[in-house]
């Protein structure tokens, strides 16, 4: 079995890699293992999103840690793959938390800025990267920042020129990538891409409005994640077999035995 920093290592080498890096987000140990069997799936990341909604609780922390750690330990210890964990803000103590996931066998993780001050934010990103480098694991930082989500009515050039400024420190803090969520723009993606450097941006892929993973692989993105966009397939194709079925049909055609 590999160690928690070699699987680090190789999340890291995928995201600089020539080719994206694809991440359909899971959110418990089924969802994990139908994934990581599809072919051409070589990371896994968890969506805390999805976790939380799992157990019944909002987004946004508000899911203990204890139980959103035995979720994700629970789905790294039911694949070989590398796998990358959402940590939110960092419950607190951006470091600690980081470090708890390492112990568990988490290779990376997200951690959102919350549009705190600059100095905050990055603060939490190099106390992230320092318990990387305690633990003797490179921990792949997905800086996230959220100015474009927080955008509102902005002028956009602001906008993007105050993503690059956040993200730049954060890779400059020792984060390997930065996550922009929000960024779906041709035009936008290639100045982020500009501003923050090839295989340095991570963004999401929201159904109907992302582009195509191949060309966001032309454009210089390092991975694309799918957040609880995936969750929501599965509760949409659950929930439209629960309208047929109702409604005196039956279950699709096609349907596979995945557990």
């Amino acid at each position: 079995m590999t160690t928690t920093a070699e699987r680090a290592k190789t999340l890291l080498q995928l995201h600089e890699a020539p080719e994206i890096l694809v991440l359909a987000n899971v959110w418990d140990v089924v969802s994990a293992q139908v994934v990581a069997a599809t072919d051409g799936v070589k990371a896994l990341a968890s969506a805390s999103h999805s976790i939380a909604a799992t157990f019944g609780y909002p987004d946004g922390e508000n899911i203990p840690l204890e139980l959103h750690l035995d979720m994700v330990r629970r789905i790294v210890e039911a694949v070989e793959l590398p796998v990358t964990m959402d940590i939110e803000a960092g419950y607190g103590d951006a470091g600690e938390t980081a470090r708890r996931a390492m112990a568990l066998g988490v290779a990376g993780g997200n951690l959102e800025d919350e549009m705190k001050p600059l100095a905050e934010a990055v603060a939490a990103v190099e106390a992230v990267v320092a318990a990387g480098e305690a633990e003797g694991i490179p921990f792949v930082l997905n800086a996230r920042t959220d100015v474009v989500l927080r955008a509102g009515d902005r002028p956009r050039d602001e906008v993007i020129a105050e993503t690059i400024e956040r993200g730049k420190a954060f890779l400059e803090s020792g984060a390997p990538v930065v996550f922009v969520p929000g960024a779906v723009d041709r035009s936008e993606i290639e100045q982020l891409v500009a501003g923050l450097g090839e295989r340095k941006l991570t963004v999401i892929s929201p159904p109907g409005a992302a582009l195509p993973a191949r060309e966001l692989q032309e454009l210089g993105v390092a991975r694309v994640s799918t957040g609880p966009h995936t969750q929501r397939v599965a509760l949409t194709a659950l929930q439209d077999a629960t309208a047929a079925i109702v409604a005196g049909g039956v279950l699709p055609e096609g349907t596979r035995a995945l557990n």
